[in-house]
């Protein structure tokens, strides 16, 4: 069976930015701001859907996979960082060197509605259909990691 992976890479893709457009719903609508961690999430899925769409218009996919597969599990592990700070409350990232340094971003500042870091990640324990909206994004994370896993380990058909 040949099958193709840019309808896979497409969905991907654009399954990330999708995410990041329910993360500026929950901003903007539901008033729920973004710490330091939610944006370093935002950044991995955003890194993550332009590789994958960037695969799927090239005839060698592999690298831009490999990359977007390094942004997913960037974002994964800041989403465990993330729900290890609410696990322990005593610890926290509010308004730190990370929230400094990432408000200072040329990104933050063109686009602050989409990555500037307004909130404390001790604020994240709202629920959202039964899960913690970080829980919500490591479960996308890991997702969209495990499909750039497959697209970059299958075997192309003889």
């Amino acid at each position: 069976m040949n099958f193709n992976t840019r309808p896979v890479l497409l969905a991907v893709g654009l399954g990330c930015f999708a995410l990041i457009g329910a993360a500026l719903y929950l901003q903007h609508v539901e008033n729920m701001l973004p710490c330091a961690l939610c944006v370093i999430q935002r950044y991995a899925f955003f890194g993550a859907g332009v590789f994958c769409l960037v695969a799927a218009a090239v005839a060698r996919p592999k690298p831009w996979v490999a990359l977007a597969l390094a942004s997913a599990l960037g974002g994964l592990y800041t989403a465990g960082r993330h729900l290890y700070v609410l696990a322990n409350p005593g610890f926290s990232c509010g308004i730190d060197p990370t929230q400094t340094l990432l408000n200072k971003i040329p990104t933050a500042q063109y686009l602050p509605w989409l990555f500037k870091s307004d909130g404390l990640c001790e604020d994240g324990r709202e629920v959202v259909l039964g899960l913690m909206i970080p829980q919500w994004s490591a479960l996308g994370l890991a997702m969209v990691a495990a499909l750039l896993l497959w697209v970059l380990l299958r075997r192309r058909p003889a």
